[in-house]
């Protein structure tokens, strides 16, 4: 049978509108816990909300982001999310975590991945048995490696000492030279598993007809992942490299419960915490929040437009 053009257009408008009828219900939810909440932030943001009486607020215009101040004495003050060293420090610290973690997980996803999807007895078992790190809840993670970590009766310095490869016990996560070190080992620990899943799902995808015809020529292993399976796996690798992206930059719970008020791994998230509820500083901390949402949602775009990841596209 075949449709005239004028009936597959038609066809393809009740498509989209029975799409958009099923996707209506959670647009409507998405809106409500998400949307409404954000908007209220940014506009908080140009107010001076306080959370002992947030109705008792004026609005300020951009002064929580940046304002300068001219003192009696000629002497000029910049204040501001933006003129804040403490910020920047966190957006360092936030920047930092991400770019280092994501990088790790990503390549040492890559190969549990690959030794996932070979031919071994127990393969099952072994994949289920990976993702336990990843299955845990944060905060359970946390505080048990926060017991593992600790400088006077932990497991990793009793281990360590026992080794030879330290001479006395380290303060992981208070001290300023390794709190950061650890945070990343932690999180690595739990999030690799994560994008081994998702790369290990990519490469099922792949035809092994071309590894046949490879092995068939004589290519090298070693030539095949950089011509063939890298190749056909970036997309999907991309979308992953996205999902924790953005996950890295708002981490929170796992800083908040290894290292508590610690300058040196600070992030952007839990700046906001701070101002928002510790120090009374509502319209601040919702400043710091919304350049946190302007961060995400412009490292999202930077990702999508150079690494060429189409996510109307079906992998």
């Amino acid at each position: 049978m075949v449709t005239s053009p004028r009936q597959s257009s038609l066809l393809t408008r009740q498509r989209a509108r029975s799409a958009w009828l099923f996707l209506a219900p959670m647009l409507i939810v998405l809106a409500a816990v998400a949307g409404w909440p954000l908007l209220r932030t940014i506009y908080f943001s140009f107010t001076d909300a306080s959370l002992a009486d947030l109705e008792a607020r004026r609005w300020v215009g951009f002064a929580n982001y940046f304002s300068v101040l001219q003192m009696p004495s000629g002497r000029v003050i910049h204040e501001g999310l933006l003129a804040d060293p403490v910020w920047w420090r966190a957006v360092w610290n936030t920047v930092r975590f991400a770019v280092i973690s994501v990088t790790c997980e990503t390549v040492l996803g890559m190969i549990v991945a690959l030794a996932l999807n070979a031919e071994f007895r127990g393969r099952g078992i072994v994949r289920a048995a990976i993702l336990i790190p990843w299955a845990i809840p944060t905060i359970v993670s946390a505080k048990m490696w926060q017991w593992m970590l600790n400088d006077q009766f932990g497991i990793i310095n009793d281990a360590l000492l026992r080794l030879g490869l330290i001479s006395t016990k380290v303060a992981w996560t208070a001290s300023a030279d390794t709190a950061m070190v650890a945070i990343l080992i932690v999180d690595i620990w739990k999030t690799t598993p994560f994008m081994a899943l998702l790369i290990l799902a990519a490469l099922q995808m792949l035809p092994q007809e071309i590894y046949e015809v490879a092995r068939l020529d004589g290519v090298s292993p070693w030539k095949v992942f950089w011509k063939v399976t890298l190749p056909l796996v970036r997309p999907a690798l991309m979308v992953a490299v996205i999902f924790r992206g953005l996950d890295a930059l708002r981490i929170f719970d796992l800083i908040y419960v290894l290292t508590p008020n610690n300058v040196h791994t600070k992030s952007m998230s839990v700046f906001a915490r701070e101002n928002l509820f510790e120090f009374d500083k509502f319209a601040y901390g919702s400043a710091a929040s919304t350049l946190l949402f302007v961060i995400l949602a412009l490292s999202t775009m930077l990702v999508l437009r150079f690494g060429r990841v189409r996510l109307d596209k079906e992998y």
